[in-house]
């Protein structure tokens, strides 16, 4: 099923609300038998307040303006408190507040993931988070369950808005990286100030945090106790793993003429492998495209690609990777291949931002640059398109969009980045130039270009005096007097305040 587009809760300030169907509940009119979910919720949340400052990736050289974010955060054992990444990727600044007292202290974050959007804080005094009692984990929410939001009035006052668990499946997560088990509600949830993260919780027990809100649909996303779980696991270790991943895309077998194609008679389900990365873990272990996966460990697959949960019913198989096994695992793929019966066995891993073409996010981290006689030349990421906006798939460059979303296919042997030509900053050495930008590079100075690394050793040797800039589109070529570049490269620096003339990784 196809997820509709929600709004990120990031823009809850900025989009009004639907009007309610049912009021949130304040405190003193909740029943009885919420009155216990109340108190421990009063001494169950902190204020998290985040200031930070985001790369601009259209001027890598510098950083964007300033922002402020206000949360709540869920206080966890070991003195830690939960939040959604979101809140606090590109931070500067992290602080704690007591609902209560107002009290404050700095904070520091311990452990991120942007693919499933969790992150853990800690307070810099190791007192702060004395007498708030941890929450525990809801792990056994199912459909129509009803679940509370919590929130707080910018007095300190709880609101409390219950909904009702709709729907459980497999979603995409902002980052858009892999999928994840995802809990759907539907609920009249008001904003407020602190409403970046919002806890949900079910008899005194965090049972999920919020991802995604529609407020005109009422329509919300939550990642669920079983990821936080997952999450939660992993960072107790040395070293945070992160969620596996097999590396492979399918395709569902309903059609009898597929089936037939792979040599599968039967119609017991299973899903048909469309591609296969290299050097990940579904790769390592042997599976090809046109093999049929048809169980993972002893949970068969049907032909939509679904399992049967002892806890959800019907499940994307995925849930059997994210959130039931860790990296290192091994775990045991029953394959058909040509029709006969194979088993592999896989150890899972990790694949990191790193280990993409086009990387799906770099957060945190400076965007690399090389600026040659004017010439601005970054390598292609997800964050660079992201520029555009929220409508960046069409409102980017399409070559560029193309060459995110098909980069598996278009370059299966990975081990590189694509370096691009953003634009030009007008000079003596790129007159003639000014209109040209988006341009995918070749080569430079007869060198093939795998990264920006590649392009700062190539330019150290000119070709008879020139730097020659080979493009995948038309001009095909620019060339840069090499001696005018280098007379030229002070007054360029000092002309568009650039701090320097290249960062690379």
């Amino acid at each position: 099923m196809r997820t509709p587009v929600f709004f990120l809760v990031a823009l809850l300030a900025f989009v009004p609300l639907a009007e309610a169907k049912k009021a949130p509940v304040s405190v003193k009119k909740l029943p009885a038998s919420a009155q216990g979910a109340v108190q421990a919720k009063e001494v169950s949340l902190v204020r998290v307040n985040v200031t930070g400052q985001p790369y601009d990736y259209f001027r890598p050289w510098q950083k964007k303006a300033p922002f402020s974010k206000r949360a709540l955060g869920a206080v966890l054992p070991h003195d830690r408190v939960l939040v959604t990444a979101d809140l606090v990727a590109n931070q500067n600044y992290v602080e704690l507040e007591r609902a209560e007292s107002g009290e404050k202290t700095a904070a520091s974050v311990v452990v991120v993931d942007y693919e499933a959007n969790l992150a853990l804080i800690e307070p810099t005094d190791k007192n702060f988070l004395k007498g708030l009692q941890p929450l525990e984990l809801a792990l056994d929410t199912v459909v129509g369950d009803r679940l509370a939001a919590w929130q707080l009035e910018s007095t300190g006052a709880l609101v409390v808005t219950e909904g009702i668990v709709t729907t459980i499946g497999i979603t995409r997560y902002p980052a858009d990286v892999a999928d994840f088990l995802t809990y759907r509600l539907s609920i009249p949830m008001q904003y407020r100030d602190n409403s970046y993260t919002v806890p949900l919780v079910k008899n005194n027990k965090l049972a999920a945090l919020l991802l995604r809100y529609d407020p005109r649909s009422q329509v919300l996303d939550a990642i669920p106790a079983p990821i936080i779980a997952h999450f939660l696991k992993d960072a107790t270790g040395a070293k945070y793993q992160g969620f596996p991943s097999l590396g492979i895309a399918f395709f569902p077998t309903r059609d009898p003429q597929l089936r037939a194609y792979a040599g599968e008679e039967s119609k017991t389900g299973g899903v048909y492998i469309t591609s296969v990365e290299p050097g990940l873990p579904a790769a390592k272990a042997g599976l090809l495209p046109g093999d049929i996966v048809t169980a993972v460990e002893d949970h068969n697959i049907d032909q939509n690609g679904n399992y049967v949960d002892s806890l959800y019913g019907k499940l994307g198989f995925s849930n059997l990777l994210t959130a039931k096994a860790y990296v290192g695992d091994t775990i045991a793929l029953h394959v058909l291949r040509a029709g006969k019966p194979l088993t592999l066995n896989v150890k899972l891993e990790h694949r990191g931002e790193e280990d993409y073409v086009i990387p799906p996010y770099n957060i945190d981290d400076p965007p690399s640059y090389y600026v040659l006689g004017g010439l601005i030349f970054q390598e292609l990421t997800r964050q660079y398109l992201k520029e555009w906006g929220n409508n960046w798939e069409k409102d980017a460059p399409q070559d560029f969009v193309y060459l995110d979303k098909y980069q598996s296919e278009l370059f299966p042997e990975g081990n590189q980045r694509v370096v691009i030509l953003s634009q030009v900053l007008p000079a003596n050495s790129t007159i003639g130039y000014d209109d040209f930008s988006y341009l995918v590079v070749k080569k430079v100075n007869d060198k093939e270009i795998r990264s920006l690394a590649d392009l700062a050793e190539a330019v150290k040797t000119p070709l008879n005096g020139f730097h020659v800039i080979q493009t995948v589109d038309d001009p095909k070529q620019l060339e840069l007097d090499a001696t005018e570049v280098a007379a030229e490269s002070d007054a360029l620096q000092k002309n568009y305040g650039l701090p320097a003339l290249q960062r690379l990784d």
